[in-house]
């Protein structure tokens, strides 16, 4: 039967209208080649154009104009043909391109079905914007969660930010909105442009899933290809990782801001890029014996002052240092100098920011409408909803993507203590109890359990850290012996005590000497972490060698033996940059370290001494392999606040030399001072932190002491042992 006039185009007037306006809700079902009768009709948008023809073997095939005045233009085409469009202007200009709605779902019904449950892992793998080739075309897939819009258009440069150009395609009940988008490619900017419920036009979003960003001030997210890296770590993700994240090895801490370590000031004064981070903190943390290099959040953020922990782009490493694949660069240099990368996680909180995650698709989406439960009153920025299925799928799977992609070896998760309590830093009235009436939140609590049951298993031999500052119990406890599920936990309390003893005149530490005791009363309740952090160095706190009390050789003195004290406590290490050296100016996020302090024999001096500390803890079972286990200490004497000196015992395995710990916390050298012992024989002063290579007075015991027979201290030996003023001491047993 042969074709005749009459058949009716495929577009009613109604849909071309509301092409025309941004406003049609489902534009794949009338844009694109659709069935009409035997023929095949080509429905296209083409703002700016007098013209336009769909091309077909070469042959061009005019398409009408949908109505006066409209940028919609329809015609038939040959059956079941590929096509793309040209398009005039009326100067007489061309363009010509493929059409993006004449390519089907590129999201698989398995994908749409755990994505619609809110169980999808692995978000990243389908959500974002993912450089790809469909039917031998190549350009990008963008996908995105946004259930409540009525409409949502990809823009940026390729489309001239027009949100008609490129409305995406709605799956089903899984409120997630796709669209391949030929010709677009690595290193383009985009948003997306969504329409809410009401009808409204939101502000400009950056996509939550996004592997890029512009450099701030700009913030739209960028194209990126993250396939294809080679990586050359094997041997350390197979063979040392697990070994070396155990709760039995030594693990101390180098926590450093990228952005503030060093700057190049010859060059703006900008900071490091990844690959330069890679040589120079990598080679310089290696030489300092720390174990772990711990970055600041590096997920996108709009604001350099919030140091990172104010993320909008949370699956997109900064652009500050450089593209992904150079982050990438960076953890395989240290993964092949035999040291970790943990990463700051902030799923805490995130800014209010326009274009971030704040009322993404017109609703409160990603955070509580309440804002007794959805906003933060200490950081102004907005809580998640870690009630609603697919925003705590989207944390988890946020975490398993920094491990799996980027081969991260441990996350450090920031303000965990603000995620546990409904109340936290809020008065009566100002918090919404839990279902049974308390003041946790058990919704955070699942996520956060539910985080480290999928990080652990999917990824065996990582850590996560939780920096958690009151006593809820269990915070590294299993998740199936009913704890949080995190490997480790800082120990708050340890810091602030122990800072708070060092701050008083020696003459005064007497009436506070338990505060350096207390610790070991729960010191083996959690898998502990020391943390001398980059809080204690900020906000008027000013720095852990200004906090000491005396002269200058005095603050050196006390802050040396502070840092023998913390290494030869259990627990493991952690050292803010800078504090290796003791830095005496405020860390300053906009500028570097004081390296030029380092030219002063006395910051060189403490610098070695840290150095030397690692070198010791790594060396020596018995200060690391029970860190996490009473049966590894043991005081000698506790009590003896009138001299503020402490002493006890840490033991490894049956195998490993007993190492004692001696410290003297006030400037009065003690000749003499009897100390019991746990084995008689020669043991070897393998560190004192008085030492002159230190910037010490060269004060102690001529390499090591001889203990006798004579019990002390219920210890079955005692020596009698020099402590020279503000100092810490380790002996070993010579065998």
């Amino acid at each position: 039967m042969t074709e005749t006039k009459q058949t009716p185009r495929p577009l009613s007037d109604d849909d071309a209208r509301r092409l025309d306006a941004g406003r049609h809700a489902d534009p794949f079902s009338v844009l694109g080649p659709h069935t009409a009768g035997r023929s095949t009709w080509v429905t296209a948008l083409e703002p700016g154009a007098t013209r336009v023809a769909a091309v077909v073997d070469g042959k061009e095939h005019p398409l009408e104009r949908a109505g006066a005045g409209l940028v919609v233009f329809t015609g038939k085409i040959p059956a079941d043909k590929p096509y793309t469009l040209r398009a005039w202007d009326d100067e007489g200009a061309s363009w010509e391109h493929e059409d993006a709605y004449r390519f089907g779902p590129v999201i698989g019904e398995q994908d749409e079905y755990y994505l619609g449950e809110g169980t999808h892992q692995r978000i990243w793998k389908v959500l974002g914007a993912h450089v790809t080739e469909v039917d031998g075309v190549s350009g990008t897939h963008f996908a995105v969660w946004a259930p409540n819009a009525q409409r949502v258009s990809i823009v940026g440069g390729f489309n001239f930010w027009d949100g008609r150009r490129h409305t995406m395609r709605k799956r089903g009940m899984s409120g997630v909105w796709e669209i391949f988008v030929p010709a677009v490619g690595e290193g383009e900017p985009y948003k997306y442009e969504i329409v809410g419920p009401d009808g409204e036009l939101q502000p400009l979003k950056a996509d939550p899933v996004g592997f890029g960003s512009q450099h701030p001030p700009e913030n739209a997210s960028v194209v990126r290809d993250i396939r294809g890296y080679g990586w050359d770590d094997a041997k350390w993700m197979e063979e040392e990782r697990q070994g070396r994240n155990a709760r039995t090895a030594p693990i101390s801490v180098y926590e450093v801001h990228l952005g503030s370590w060093r700057r190049r000031w010859a060059e703006g004064g900008r900071s490091l890029s990844y690959k330069e981070a890679a040589a120079e903190l990598v080679d310089y943390a290696h030489d300092m014996g720390f174990t772990h290099i711990e970055l600041m959040p590096i997920s996108e953020f709009p604001f350099d002052g919030s140091w990172g922990y104010q993320p909008v782009g949370l699956f997109a490493p900064t652009v500050r240092h450089g593209p992904p694949h150079e982050f990438r660069d960076l953890v395989e240099a240290v993964h092949n100098k035999g040291m970790g990368l943990i990463l700051d996680w902030v799923p805490g909180h995130f800014p209010t920011d326009a274009h971030g995650l704040g009322k993404f698709d017109g609703t409160h989406l990603y955070e509580h409408a309440d804002p007794r439960e959805g906003f933060h009153q200490d950081w102004n920025t907005l809580i998640y909803n870690y009630g609603r299925t697919e925003v705590a799928n989207f944390l988890v799977s946020n975490a398993l993507y920094w491990l799996e992609e980027y081969h991260v070896d441990g996350l450090r998760v920031d303000a965990v203590a603000s995620m546990l309590y409904r109340d936290y830093s809020r008065k009566e009235g100002e918090w919404v109890p839990n279902k049974d009436g308390g003041r946790e939140n058990y919704e955070a609590i699942a996520m956060l359990q539910n985080t480290n049951t999928i990080t652990y298993g999917a990824m065996p031999g990582i850590m996560t850290v939780a920096e958690e500052s009151t006593s809820f119990p269990g915070v590294s406890r299993p998740v199936d012996a009913g704890g949080l599920g995190f490997g480790f936990k800082w120990n708050m309390g340890w810091m602030n005590d122990t800072l708070d003893y060092m701050k008083h005149d020696p003459i005064h530490r007497r009436y506070h000497h338990h505060q350096m005791t207390f610790g070991i009363h729960y010191a083996f309740s959690e898998n502990f972490i020391l943390p001398i952090s980059h809080d204690e160095v900020v906000h008027g706190k000013g720095t852990v060698l200004t906090r000491m009390p005396g002269d200058q050789a005095e603050k050196f003195a006390n802050m040396r033996a502070y840092y023998g004290y913390m290494w030869g406590h259990p627990g493991k290490k952690l050292l803010f940059m800078g504090q290796e050296f003791a830095q005496e100016k405020e860390w300053n996020h906009n500028a570097e370290l004081d390296w030029a302090s380092l030219d002063k024999p006395e910051h060189a001096g403490m610098q070695r001494l840290v150095r030397d500390l690692n070198t010791l803890y790594r060396q020596y079972p018995a200060l690391h392999v029970k860190d996490c286990d009473p049966a590894g200490f043991q005081w000698i004497d506790a009590n003896d606040s009138d001299a503020s000196v402490y002493a006890w015992i840490r033991r490894g395995g049956p195998d490993d030399p007993e190492i004692v710990v001696v410290c003297n916390f006030t400037p009065l050298e003690r000749t003499g001072y009897r100390i019991g012992m746990p084995q008689p024989g020669r043991w070897r002063e393998v560190l004192n932190t008085d030492a002159g290579i230190y910037g010490g007075g060269d004060r102690g015991n001529m390499g090591g002491i001889d203990a006798d027979e004579t019990g002390h201290h219920g210890q079955p030996a005692g020596a009698d042992v020099t402590l020279p003023p503000l100092s810490t001491l380790i002996f070993v047993r010579e065998s």
